[in-house]
């Protein structure tokens, strides 16, 4: 099969089309021929050597594919073979054919094609494992996302609006956070020429927002245990503004704060296989209905994984970056 291999850490230059031959299935697992695969943050950090491929997985970059289950032991659920699944992979997703263990399929939702259907997994597990699971997003509650119009932000916009909450959202333009509010967020702040803080406390009338999901970390988290209501939680996915931060840890005690981080690609399938669960449950039905949409910024075929790369780099682009494979 054809595959996009990392020959050694550096620029996006660095990815090469190889022929590599087919994954060999472990229990659990089926192969799909793939259709079309998402570009996502952690594969840049791969690539770059900052990213350590978990034991037992595939040194192929690609977290989320989707595409035709033709093997595999497929006991105990409702797919058969032909069918077209997406799903969430610990990698290998950047080739023509990529194991995926069958309790992390789900189905292409209807009324979408399979280059949509690939954008969806990783975006769709991290925000609900954090947002909801995690951060524990309930009720008449709100939420603030950093980085809007990342693929992890117009997922959480959109999952969190569909499901009745009021959401905020940051980004590093005026035209994105616009972008933002297409999508659900009732209000976009410009992170350039505004202070999220003061919009968020105003749009609350002084409360703060409830939940904050954040891939910036650094010095935004001070920021956002300001900006948070009492009994807040911060839900912390990655660390584009740096590892350390500076907190006031009295507001953490007095207002019964709560700050929790996580990385979804090591854990086991069980703990995937439930987040697959809930998301068939609640949110493949708002996708079906329309409320959900895929937000696809640009596709390129498999061979222009370095084009995509780089464009995921320039930090330009709203919604997902797809690599197209038939």
């Amino acid at each position: 099969m054809r595959a996009i291999e990392i020959k050694q850490p550096g620029g996006p230059e660095v990815l090469q089309l190889a022929e590599r031959p087919l994954p060999e299935l472990k229990a659990g697992e089926v192969l799909i021929k793939v259709h079309a695969a998402g570009v996502n943050r952690p594969d840049v950090l791969q690539r770059l050597g900052h990213y350590p491929v978990p034991p037992g997985a595939s040194d192929l970059p690609g977290l989320e594919v989707a595409g035709e289950i033709v093997d595999g032991d497929l006991s105990g659920s409702d797919f058969k073979r032909g069918d077209l699944v997406c799903a969430l992979v610990q990698g290998g997703g950047y080739a023509e054919y990529c194991a995926a263990p069958l309790q992390q399929c789900l189905p292409v939702p209807a009324g979408l094609s399979a280059l949509e259907a690939a954008s969806l997994p990783e975006t769709f597990f991290t925000v609900w494992s954090n947002v909801f699971d995690r951060a524990h997003l309930s009720g008449s509650e709100t939420l603030l996302v950093q980085g809007g119009t990342s693929g992890i932000g117009v997922t959480a916009i959109q999952i969190a609006t569909a499901l009745g909450h009021r959401v905020f959202a940051t980004a590093g333009s005026d035209d994105k956070a616009r972008a933002c509010e297409k999508l659900g967020a009732e209000r976009g702040i410009n992170y350039r020429s505004e202070d999220f803080v003061a919009v968020v406390k105003e749009l609350t009338d002084g409360k703060g927002v409830d939940v904050v999901l954040d891939m910036v970390a650094g010095e935004y988290v001070a920021r956002e245990i300001d900006c948070l209501a009492d009994d807040g939680r911060i839900a912390l996915i990655a660390l584009l503004g740096g590892a350390k931060a500076n907190v006031d840890l009295g507001q953490v005690l007095r207002r019964r704060l709560s700050i929790s981080g996580s990385t979804l690609r090591p854990r086991p399938v069980a703990f995937k296989a439930a987040i697959a669960a809930r998301l068939r449950e609640t949110v493949w039905p708002l996708i079906a209905a329309g409320k959900i949409r895929p937000v696809i910024y640009k596709t390129f075929p498999l061979e222009q994984a370095a084009a995509a790369h780089a464009l995921m780099e320039s930090s330009t682009h709203v919604g997902k970056i797809m690599l197209q494979v038939i």
